[in-house]
């Protein structure tokens, strides 16, 4: 599991910073990428990587603002031209849907896969035997949420050692041991595989949030999270600037994390006022509040730990 930051800027285009996109990359989970955000030219960025747009499963969108979404036609549409025929499924708030149908139906873009989309509400979103996603609103100036995405406890390990012993040598029943199936060996003896499982693993907690003032459901989302990111787009000093306009600054979010009990905080979301050393400025006032704390680049990736 590990975040790729594809645009780590706010509002406009930068040189150093691309608008908001994010990829969690879940190729061992599931084979798949799921992207949050897809902002302008999020497709270009994509050419740096080593993302295939067909693995893109999943299109979380935070909220409604072009920064966030206008990049989302052209990705949807050069998906189907490069011949990507899995289906996807985007989810964001009221009103995405229109977004996505007006701008495919205007262009003649036509898709050769299936295409869903799931205007949401605060809850769960999406759920499997290995992931569940939930959602809540933030404060911002147009309705905004935010995600967590849950990796459910992973089974325990194969007791290899306890198996030799016992005299089971290695060999393809180990697979079906591993799934907790029995077994029976030339010698009629009979091995429930449960019994040589270690225990669950618990599974990772990433929590990925749209832009916002410091609010208490950035808090609940975040809670024991492994990784949060979070928008930092006003640095600390300027936190009448960021109620204002609806944001936070790298020491609000510094906080979150804090009260969250989090294990590491990732700044995105910057505003093209800082650059170079103040933006080295911005992370040391966050680190004031909470020293697990990284700023976010272009093309940057951060393994899920």
């Amino acid at each position: 599991m590990e975040l790729l930051f594809l645009g780590t800027g706010a509002g406009v285009p930068a040189k150093q910073r691309n608008v908001s996109s994010i990829a969690l990359q879940l190729l061992q989970e599931r084979s798949a990428v799921w992207l949050f955000d897809c902002g302008e030219a999020t497709q270009h960025q994509i050419l740096h990587t080593s993302i295939r747009p067909r693995r893109i499963e999943k299109i979380f969108i935070t909220h409604l603002h072009g920064d966030h979404i206008y990049g989302l036609p052209g990705l949807l549409g050069s998906r189907s031209f490069q011949g990507g025929e899995e289906p996807l499924t985007v989810y964001g708030p009221p009103g995405i849907e229109q977004f996505i149908k007006v701008t495919l139906e205007v262009s003649q873009t036509h898709l050769k896969y299936g295409l869903k989309v799931i205007e949401v509400n605060e809850g769960v979103i999406f759920e499997d035997s290995t992931f569940k996603v939930e959602c809540a609103k933030l404060e911002h100036g147009v309705t905004s949420y935010g995600y967590r995405i849950v990796e459910k406890d992973l089974p325990g390990a194969l007791q290899v050692e306890r198996l030799k012993e016992a005299g089971v040598q290695p060999g393809p029943h180990y697979k079906q041991l591993k799934e907790g199936k029995r077994i029976c060996l030339e010698d009629g003896r009979e091995i429930n595989g449960a019994e040589f499982i270690g225990e669950s693993r618990p599974g990772k907690i990433v929590t990925i949030l749209g832009d916002t003032r410091m609010c208490k459901n950035s808090t609940k989302l975040a809670e024991n999270a492994n990784v949060l990111v979070h928008e930092a787009t006003f640095a600390e000093g300027d936190e009448k600037l960021a109620y204002d306009y609806y944001h936070s600054t790298a020491k609000q979010a510094a906080q979150v994390a804090r009260q969250a009990n989090v294990q590491k905080l990732i700044l995105t979301h910057i505003s093209a006022r800082y650059q170079g050393q103040a933006v080295e400025s911005l992370v040391e006032g966050a680190l004031k509040e909470f020293k697990y704390t990284v700023v976010a680049s272009d093309l940057a990736s951060f393994p899920v730990e």
